[in-house]
Order: structure tokens, then C-alpha cells, then sequence
């Protein structure tokens, strides 16, 4: 799954919906999961690395699955709660460690591949699924993720 996706490394904003795509049609070829886009399947990406953590490989080692999971998180924002990707300038790259992440209709901005970095590091205490759910309802003062 990684090799392929490895070697293109993360695309601009502009490619974020077809990197994640391309990984989604990689990961079906090789597995029957339901990653349909959906707020549900967040539940998956959790658990998915929450696999890739019980073999204890070096970050290195996963890095483009752990890529192409935060680009799939990242898409289902874009489509289920109207954010758009956008590029990170240099102060937002020190910061997320990303070069790419969701802006949301109201400036928010989110860090959806470093979230799942996150679930790898920490484990469940950084949830994806709680991720999402968490991006509606807040108080109207600007947070980063």
C-alpha cells in the first residue's frame, strides 16, 4: 500500500481529493474496508492505527499509510462539514509539521493528517472519530488542531 503513495509523497492542496482517493482504491484492493467517506468511518481510521501501533514499527516504516489515513480524514471534513483543503504558509508548517490542512467556512483551521500522527503517538486518548465530532459545536473563538 505505501510504496507507490510513499515515493509521491503529500500533494498541494489543489491534489488532496485524488491522494486520498488513490489511497482509498489502494487499501480496497488489499482489504474489503468500508472506507466510504462517511463520519462513521473515522471510527475505522482509528482503528486501523490503532493496529499499525500493535506492531510496533518505526514511524518511518508507516508514514505514507499514516499519510493517506490523514488525507482520508481530511477529505470526509471537506465533504461532510464544508471545509476546503488549503496550503499551509511557513509559520502553519512549524507548527502542524504538515504542509497541507482543512479550513473550515469559518476560518477555522484543522490539522487532520497530524491528528492521526496524533492516534499513532498516543493512542486512543486522540481519537479521529472524536476529531470530527468535535469540529461542530464549539464556542466561537478560533482553535487550531
Amino acid at each position: 500500500m505505501g510504496e507507490r503513495l510513499g515515493e509521491l509523497g503529500l500533494p498541494e492542496a489543489s491534489g488532496m481529493r485524488a491522494y486520498a482517493a488513490e489511497f482509498v482504491q489502494q487499501l480496497a484492493a488489499r482489504n474489503r474496508l468500508p472506507f466510504d467517506y462517511s463520519v462513521a468511518s473515522l471510527r475505522l481510521v482509528d482503528r486501523v492505527v490503532d493496529g499499525l501501533r500493535r506492531n510496533a514499527p518505526e514511524r518511518a516504516e508507516i508514514d505514507a499509510v499514516l499519510q493517506g489515513l490523514g488525507a482520508y480524514t481530511g477529505e470526509v471534513v471537506v465533504r461532510r462539514a464544508g471545509g476546503r483543503w488549503v496550503d499551509f504558509g511557513t509559520e502553519q508548517r512549524e507548527l502542524f509539521r504538515q504542509p497541507v490542512g482543512v479550513r473550515m467556512p469559518d476560518g477555522r483551521v484543522w490539522n487532520p493528517l497530524g491528528k492521526v500522527v496524533n492516534r499513532f503517538e498516543a493512542g486512543s486518548e486522540e481519537s479521529v472519530q472524536r476529531f470530527y465530532l468535535l469540529l461542530h459545536g464549539r464556542a466561537r473563538k478560533s482553535v487550531c488542531h
